[in-house]
């Protein structure tokens, strides 16, 4: 496929052999190969914003170019091994991350009262297990939530609902449960805010504004100082460039628009946000989840990613195509360039635990971080036992399955691990759902994400 984009790495396996063809982790350009009868391209993007960046007498070393053949090793190996060359030092969490999330299920309809219902039911499917697992809250705690269709700051306090965000932080933990939380930094609608800070073609906050800056850091002390231990932010990747991953194709953002400081290069503008936040956090020992972020860029200032776009609770079909191939095909990253989360486990009425319940364990047995999604209460006895066994592994995450034919389809169903393999069934008896909320993209759609 001569025209494919292949942002930062690509693999190359034939007669027994696999190279991979990258650039290190944290450069300081966007960066993606094309591959071809007439060879190997390397295209790096250093605009800022859409326009060209203005680095003045400033040298800048773009990326560092890296290859390496493994024999003797399967592909999936060698992508492994891979990864962590491209990524020597990264951060992870001391121990295992795994929990629940209110997202699937609440979809930002929430409040304090729900979230401890929430933690309590957590608390009940993980009794027994020493590692604590984390009760992260959702969308829909922030003051101004209560605006139709907004979910955005600021996020100095919470609405109606979460009238005491520092004591509900206590009584999470009062349960023996770990308090997270979600936010997006840079979307503010408030009138008080200068126009200068604007980023000009997504009307977000411009972190290349120092005022900025000091606002997202100001926000995360305070969510810390609160007594949140994981902060997941959200969002950055489209506030900053107004696009999603798969629009990518293949540049980041669309031209004639920049920063307001126009001598840094768009990754420049990234990692410096990134660092910001990993910085506030790190005095209060709060771990940082990136979601919505460019992994490449993020390794080193998050211990914990976000590899894929949203699974659900509504819809078996996304969970399978996004769930599925964004844990199978950004699986050789995980403890590379930080700790991996393929997303929820969505446990509603409207998804048979048939598939849900293979979505959990796949998830745990790859050693990857789980996080549940449920409805208090809606398990059978069986079935809370059963995930409370894969809440068990996810909270030691010691196995590694890993998939067998994911070079010959984009939902894997064969896992391995040593001599153990499981076969999985991810099709519903119709076979593919068409629904109108899965993305339509090219196979092997997570790897461009």
């Amino acid at each position: 496929m001569p025209n494919r984009i292949m942002p930062w790495y690509f693999m190359e396996s034939s007669e027994g052999q696999t190279t991979g063809f990258g650039v290190m982790t944290c450069p300081n350009a966007f960066c993606f190969w094309q591959a071809d009868p007439a060879g190997i391209t390397l295209i790096m993007d250093i605009r800022n914003g859409g326009e060209g960046v203005q680095l003045g007498d400033r040298q800048l070393t773009l990326a560092t170019i890296v290859s390496a053949t493994y024999e003797r090793m399967t592909a999936f190996k060698a992508t492994q091994h891979f990864c962590h060359l491209m990524s020597p030092h990264p951060v992870l969490p001391e121990e295992p991350v795994y929990g629940s999330n209110n997202w699937y299920y609440a979809y930002g309809k929430s409040s304090a009262k729900d979230i401890l219902r929430d933690t309590a039911y957590l608390k009940e499917l993980t009794t027994g297990i020493a590692n604590r697992p984390f009760m992260v809250i959702d969308d829909g705690w922030q003051v101004d939530h209560v605006v139709d269709g907004y979910n955005g700051g600021p996020w100095r306090a919470g609405n109606a609902a979460f009238p005491d965000m520092a004591r509900l932080a206590r009584q999470i933990t009062d349960q023996g449960v770990k308090p997270g939380i979600w936010f997006r930094p840079l979307e503010d609608h408030r009138s008080t805010i200068p126009t200068s800070w604007r980023n000009p073609l997504t009307g977000m906050l411009d972190p290349t504004v120092p005022a900025v800056l000091e606002q997202v850091k100001g926000d995360v002390e305070q969510l810390c100082r609160w007594g949140y231990r994981l902060i997941k932010h959200d969002f950055t990747t489209f506030d900053l460039f107004g696009r999603w991953g798969f629009q990518m194709r293949p540049f980041v953002t669309k031209g004639g628009w920049h920063f307001a400081d126009r001598t840094l290069t768009n990754a420049e503008v990234v990692k410096q946000l990134y660092r910001t936040i990993f910085a506030a956090a790190a005095p209060y020992q709060t771990l940082i989840l990136g979601c919505n972020t460019i992994g490449h860029l993020g390794t080193g200032l998050m211990q914990l990613a976000r590899i894929g776009d949203d699974t659900s609770g509504r819809k078996w079909e996304r969970t399978r195509q996004i769930g599925i191939n964004s844990l199978a095909f950004r699986l050789p990253q995980d403890q590379a360039f930080f700790s991996i989360d393929a997303d929820c486990v969505g446990i509603t009425d409207r998804i048979d635990w048939h598939y849900n319940s293979q979505w959990a364990q796949v998830v745990a047995e790859s050693g990857t971080v789980l996080f549940i999604s449920a409805v208090p209460g809606i398990l059978t006895a069986g079935q809370a036992k059963e995930l409370h066994r894969y809440l068990e592994l996810a909270a030691k995450q010691d196995t590694h399955f890993t998939p067998r034919d994911w070079q010959l389809i984009d939902c894997p169903a064969e896992w391995e691990d040593g001599d153990q393999t499981r076969h999985y069934d991810w099709y519903e008896p119709n076979g593919v759902e068409f629904c109108d909320d899965t993305p339509r993209s090219i196979p092997f759609y997570s790897i461009a994400h």
